[in-house]
């Protein structure tokens, strides 16, 4: 069976890995959403990504690949609302995973919001640790995107 059998609203949110953060960005949105949803320039500000590559247009449907933690991820678009909010899905290594981002303008900056769920069996086997890891890897995620989007001129 298809790790998503319907296209997915939002994150799963009975997964028993789920890992929530929000930041807040001295930016444009709109700069903050070219960064983040130009996946191929992804690794030049994100250093915890050593590849990423959109097979076409950010769109519900199309599909990225991207290399971090060891692992390569195939993911999916499910939704995209520019420039407020962009989800996102695939499945790596017995993990799948739901990735939602929302974005709202904030006078001169963005609040930036996101949420990921994980399941499988993986997950199972190791709640715990693969909860730590996730919410590091998004607040690291969250403070990168915040030097780049600051430092952009």
């Amino acid at each position: 069976m298809p790790p998503f059998e319907h296209t997915p609203r939002g994150i799963d949110e009975t997964a028993p890995v789920i890992s929530r953060h929000s930041i807040r960005i001295a930016a444009p949105i709109n700069r903050v959403w070219h960064l983040h949803t130009d996946i191929d320039g992804w690794p030049r500000w994100q250093t915890d990504i050593r590849s990423a590559q959109a097979d076409g247009p950010v769109a519900s449907g199309s599909t990225f690949h991207w290399a971090t933690a060891g692992m390569s991820i195939g993911s999916t678009v499910h939704i995209v609302e520019a420039p407020e909010r962009i989800l996102w899905g695939g499945t790596a290594h017995g993990i799948t995973a739901l990735h939602e981002w929302r974005f709202k303008a904030d006078g001169d900056g963005t609040l930036v919001h996101n949420e990921e769920s994980w399941s499988g069996d993986p997950v199972d086997a190791d709640t715990e640790n693969l909860r730590e890891a996730l919410g590091q890897s998004l607040d690291s995620w969250l403070q990168h995107l915040r030097r780049a989007a600051e430092g952009a001129a």
